[in-house]
């Protein structure tokens, strides 16, 4: 198995930033000096758009999160940087705004690529080259298999994950086949990750135990809102992605 930098294991990661709705969005440069500050690591989301610049942001949509119709892969960073987030003055923040926070804090990150129209391709090699020369400790995942694969492909030495839940009891909106395929993890055979980033709640179906338990693979929670699946998580040896709450306050 791969090693991993010590900083990536030994640290808690706050969903988004850690954002506190309404007057700090998620995926926002302040959600993310926030996490900073307590010295925390991030997850976040990275977009590619249609000049190829990377943005950081959760949703294809832009409704929920900046009340303007379309999708973020439709826009140029000029456009871009014209949105703000959930009603405050934040706009969308750049991939290389973020590194740039991130790079000399000593805190690391867990990217997650989102996928668009098929552009899976451009996007794992766009973020890729961005990160061939960040200083800083981080790893990739994505939901969809084919980033990882081209990950796998162009950065070996990356340490990728790939994210999954049990598809069957979320109702998203494909397959039986998929649904199957996805739920458990047969994908991994092509990819080969070097984690699992599951859904806490599915954590026990067999395939994700197979994997952790029985083959090494690292496991990462998403996304813990309670300080009670925080500590079970940290008990199980998950790294835990966490939201809307403080898990260091009244530590035992």
């Amino acid at each position: 198995m791969r090693q991993w930098p010590k900083s990536l294991l030994n640290h808690i990661y706050a969903h988004r930033g850690y954002h506190d709705k309404p007057q700090i969005p998620e995926n926002s440069l302040p959600a993310f000096r926030r996490a900073i500050e307590r010295g925390w690591g991030a997850e976040l989301d990275v977009h590619l758009l249609s000049d190829g610049t990377l943005a950081v942001f959760h949703d294809s949509d832009l409704q929920r999160c900046t009340g303007a119709k379309g999708n973020i892969e439709d826009l140029n960073v000029r456009s871009l940087k014209e949105l703000r987030l959930e009603g405050t003055d934040n706009s969308i923040p750049l991939f290389d705004e973020v590194l740039e926070l991130f790079e000399e804090s000593g805190c690391p990150l867990i990217i997650e690529l989102k996928a668009a129209n098929n552009n899976h391709k451009a996007l794992a090699r766009e973020v890729c080259l961005r990160l061939d020369s960040y200083r800083g400790d981080f790893c990739l995942e994505s939901f969809d298999f084919r980033v990882i694969l081209e990950i796998r492909r162009f950065r070996p030495e990356f340490i990728r994950g790939q994210l999954a839940q049990n598809y069957f009891r979320s109702k998203e909106n494909i397959s039986g086949l998929l649904t199957l395929a996805l739920t458990g993890l047969w994908s991994n055979v092509l990819t080969r990750p070097d984690f699992i980033a599951y859904k806490f709640s599915d954590r026990n179906e067999k395939h994700v135990r197979k994997a952790v338990d029985k083959k090494g693979l690292k496991e990462v929670s998403w996304t813990i809102r309670t300080r009670e699946d925080f500590d079970r998580a940290i008990k199980w040896g998950c790294i835990p992605i966490f939201e809307k709450f403080d898990p260091e306050e009244n530590e035992i």
